[in-house]
């Protein structure tokens, strides 16, 4: 609460798109594992990212209590990323109900790629600029890998293993914004 109060201090009277250029916050809906992964790439968890499970069968109203609750703990009114995985599931219909335009953005059909993108891109950026470059990059999440992406030795001999190409060479998290998450 301190935290917030401090932040609504600084930025009391200033129009939405100065607020909106402090750290923007993730929260994630029912997908624990893509923390554990984010603490596994990065080698701990990025600050103001946090999850939320809504178990199976779990009341609705309960989930989107504890949804508040959690958003109101993380969120220092620069904004909120909601990620959740499935439409229509109940935490999805859970983050619908968080959304709040040039506030609470949220996404369905979560998965690391788009968890990366968002840790490299929430600096500094207005929330609304942010969603769009998002939604820019949602297509490049999920694709065919092709022997020439993947840096792989075309013409070797029937039955080897494939070459890929050296750790160095392949794009990693930070490709896409150099810093910090």
């Amino acid at each position: 609460a301190e935290l917030q109060d401090v932040a609504a201090h600084l930025t009391a009277g200033a129009p939405s798109e100065a607020r909106a250029l402090l750290d923007v916050h993730i929260m994630i809906l029912n997908d624990p594992a893509l923390i554990h992964c984010t603490r596994h790439i990065y080698g701990r968890l990025p600050y103001q990212v946090a999850a939320l499970d809504v178990i199976p069968d779990e009341d609705p109203d309960i989930a989107l209590r504890a949804a508040r609750d959690l958003a109101a703990r993380i969120n220092d009114g620069s904004g909120l990323v909601v990620l959740t995985d499935l439409f229509g599931a109940t935490p999805a219909r859970v983050a619908v109900q968080l959304a709040e335009p040039g506030r609470v953005m949220v996404f369905h059909g979560a998965n690391l790629p788009l968890l990366l993108k968002l840790l490299n891109y929430r600096r500094n950026v207005p929330l609304e600029d942010l969603a769009r470059k998002l939604q820019a990059s949602i297509t490049h999440s999920i694709g065919l890998v092709t022997p020439q992406m993947a840096g792989m030795d075309e013409a070797r001999p029937q039955g080897q293993p494939p070459r890929l190409a050296a750790k160095g060479n392949m794009p990693g998290p930070g490709a896409d914004q150099a810093g910090e998450p």
